[in-house]
């Protein structure tokens, strides 16, 4: 659509990002700084750059007399790009002065884009040229799945028979095909399509390989296991995995319980059990990296126990467009071949990913959050926290759902884990309805402000529960009227009160909050404001 008078006034409160470009150019602007921008533009993913208003908030049209002949300056970021990234000049005669806006489209898949030989891309608020590992990952859009490649050097007597039994097995059991058993384990492999036309793929050799196999053709298919104590700096353990995962994704479970501590925690009369590195939360972290990781780079999955964490560390960093903030919503395995072999036989579920399972095992044992905040662009690592945090909470889940009879799904879950904690609650629209939902149930509260400002609290049930009343009386609050005598009696026992007094009547309460409750006392005739800005007070109405 056409760039509109409105659209340019609503934009001049917006905030600059990788995909709006700001620039006042009153008199002129230069071309190669231009094309350097819409480069950038377009390897972020496209945008716009507009000239004719200032960069700084806030923003205001005063018109630029840059490029007075579009159709030439669009024909030379053309020839400047042969034609890989098109951009769109519009002219916008607004009241303030004429606005250039340049939309630019994305690059092509797989491609950066140059300009006079270097790819640019935006850093804050300047240019700079693309980091080695922004370039590869673009590079990387259109590469082949590794693990669906042919490794032409191998055979099928590079597979371990037991570990092709396994998988036959664990299939059967995960589908209840009993005609799986009758197959050759050729016939077997193909259907799988971990054998090509009776050709080895890759992922054929990470499950199924042989210890001499991956040694000889893919020796950083590999997994270290450590031991260490707290605070140690040399390892008190140390195990090498070097052959197919079907081989010892149990045998290195059960390494990892050798050291798992029990925790117990009294409810009542009864004796409750946590284990500190719960099995499913291991065992799909483990997963997780053989299938996620680069097996282009020569770095071995590395597991490291302590004993109230555990870390595990896989070569190559988030694909493209993943994040920590959006794992648990966006799922894109780098080794598909192996994803879906291990799908097949039940030990990665559908969608490939396995975070989300993850982070709803900690939430119900009241451990802290799958923690990605370590992960670079060179490996991704991931921290489980094994100690149990609130051990109360834990019961308080378990019990609401025996009795409201809900089934918690993931999102219900991190809403109650971040109110619990006290940290802000996803802003995504699905997490916001199930905080209505936990509302409507009667499992949380809300307790003060609108919108963003909203603040919540687990409802007076939990508090009961774990024998705190008075906390839940705390973090509830006073209501409107009872804050609003105390603002009165303070107000007249002294005279008068100034904002920063009566801020520390109320703390809980924001500024914009107060003041509107002292608006409403001054319409009410109780109170009147005297005096101007920092001088200002409060008084009594005569």
């Amino acid at each position: 659509m056409p760039t509109t008078v409105d659209d340019i006034n609503s934009w001049l409160t917006q905030k600059e990002n990788e995909h709006f470009e700001f620039k006042a150019a009153s008199n002129s602007f230069d071309f190669d700084k231009l094309a350097e921008y819409c480069c950038a533009l377009a390897n972020e993913g496209g945008g716009k750059i507009v000239l004719g208003i200032t960069d700084k908030l806030p923003r205001k049209v005063i018109g630029s007399q840059a490029f007075a002949n579009l159709e030439q300056t669009t024909l030379g970021l053309l020839t400047a790009f042969s034609r890989l990234c098109k951009v769109e000049p519009e002219e916008i005669a607004h009241p303030n002065g004429r606005v250039i806006v340049f939309t630019v489209r994305a690059r092509p898949r797989g491609m950066a884009l140059p300009y006079k030989g270097v790819y640019w891309m935006r850093a804050g608020e300047s240019l700079t040229p693309m980091s080695y590992d922004m370039l590869r990952a673009i590079h990387e859009e259109h590469a082949p799945d590794f693990s669906a490649l042919i490794c032409e050097a191998a055979s099928e007597t590079d597979l371990a028979p037991d570990a092709i039994e396994k998988f036959r097995q664990i299939w059967m059991k995960k589908t209840g095909n009993a005609h799986l058993a009758t197959l050759t384990s050729r016939q077997l492999l193909s259907d799988a399509e971990l054998l090509v036309n009776d050709k080895v793929t890759n992922a054929a050799l990470i499950l199924l390989g042989t210890p001499q196999a991956l040694a000889k053709h893919l020796p950083q298919a590999e997994v270290i296991f450590e031991y260490r104590a707290e605070h140690s700096v040399s390892h008190n353990a140390r195990v090498e995995y070097r052959r197919g995962y079907l081989l010892f994704h149990d045998e290195l479970w059960l390494e990892i319980n050798k050291r798992n501590d029990i925790q117990h925690y009294q409810d009542n009369w009864h004796d409750w059990e946590i284990l500190t590195f719960d099995e499913l939360v291991i065992r799909e972290a483990i997963q997780n990296a053989i299938v996620h990781r680069d097996y282009r780079q020569h770095a071995s999955i590395l597991i490291h126990q302590f004993p109230k964490q555990m870390d595990v560390i896989s070569p190559g960093g988030f694909l493209p467009g993943i994040t920590p903030e959006n794992i648990l919503w966006k799922h894109v395995p780098r080794n598909r071949l192996v994803a879906e072999a291990l799908q097949k036989c039940g030990l990665v579920d559908r969608s490939g990913q396995g975070a989300n399972r993850m982070f709803e095992q900690s939430i119900r044992q009241g451990k802290r959050l799958p923690d990605y905040s370590r992960t670079s662009e060179h490996e991704v690592n991931l921290i489980l926290e094994g100690q149990v945090q609130d051990p109360q909470f834990v019961r308080f889940l378990e019990r609401t759902a025996q009795e409201k009879k809900l089934s918690f799904t993931i999102e219900d879950l991190l809403v109650l884990d971040c109110i619990h904690r006290e940290t802000a609650i996803h802003t995504d629209p699905a997490i916001k309805q199930h905080l209505k939902l936990l509302q409507e149930n009667g499992i949380v509260e809300k307790v003060a402000g609108r919108g963003k400002s909203s603040k919540y609290i687990l409802s007076r049930h939990f508090y009961n529960f774990i024998g705190q009343k008075g906390v839940y009386t705390r973090k509830k609050g006073l209501s409107l009227d009872q804050n609003k005598l105390l603002l009165l009696g303070h107000i007249q026992e002294n005279g008068f009160a100034a904002m920063s007094d009566l801020e520390q009547v109320l703390p809980n309460l924001s500024k914009k909050q107060l003041t509107n409750m002292l608006n409403k006392l001054k319409e009410d005739g109780k109170i009147k404001l005297v005096g101007q800005k920092r001088g200002s007070r409060w008084e009594m109405a005569q």
